[in-house]
């Protein structure tokens, strides 16, 4: 599989995800402002609902066969909506990210990579592994003695209502207690523009 090592700001740029101030800027170029022209309003309903898709895809650091494979297992159910976004929150390298051991999703992935991730006491080095309602995640030994883990101590994510975190004598423990739904996912994506473009 091809890994894409350019620089990611200008791809998030592209679909309109802004990660700071600076990025948001809509100043145009100087050769653009000379010719006023206004590229923005030049838009195509496929490029709406290409850019839709992109936004999903690239929250979740996912390669275009990748995220086919989990719309394709979504539409088969009545919830298409629902069981996407279910499918792409139950990635153990979303999950991972998502309680603090890593920042970011790709930070997850090499935790994951360096069997530091323990579910239900066996190591997993399987960054799109699904997991599942009681499953716990628990942390390698090799993984304490690293500074990281005490800076995970102290800032953990404490506002996920569909999994438990433990913190007892230096172990640390996260149950998933229930399958998220659309509304404990915030991702403001319109489900139906990525359906149209699958669609057709």
């Amino acid at each position: 599989m091809s890994k894409y090592i350019g620089p990611k700001i200008k791809i998030y740029k592209k679909i309109g995800i802004y990660l700071n101030k600076k990025i948001k800027s809509k100043n145009l170029t100087k050769k653009y402002k000379k010719k006023n022209i206004n590229y923005k309003n030049k838009v195509t309903e496929y490029c709406i609902r290409l850019k839709e898709k992109q936004k999903l895809k690239k929250n979740y650091y996912l390669f275009e066969k990748q995220f086919f494979n989990y719309y394709k297992k979504s539409i088969k159910y009545k919830n298409s909506e629902e069981k996407l976004f279910q499918l792409l929150e139950m990635r153990l390298d979303n999950i991972v990210s998502k309680i603090g051991i890593s920042k970011t999703i790709l930070g997850s992935r090499q935790f994951i990579n360096h069997k530091f991730i323990l579910i239900n006491n066996k190591i997993v080095n399987i960054p799109s592994y699904i997991l599942k309602v009681n499953d716990v995640i628990t942390i390698h030994n090799k993984f304490k003695l690293n500074n990281s883990f005490n800076m995970l101590l102290k800032s953990y994510n404490k506002n996920i209502n569909w999994i438990n975190i433990n913190i007892k004598n230096n172990n640390f423990s996260a149950e998933i207690i229930s399958i998220p739904k659309v509304t404990d996912i915030n991702k403001n994506i319109n489900f139906n523009l990525i359906r149209e473009l699958y669609s057709k």
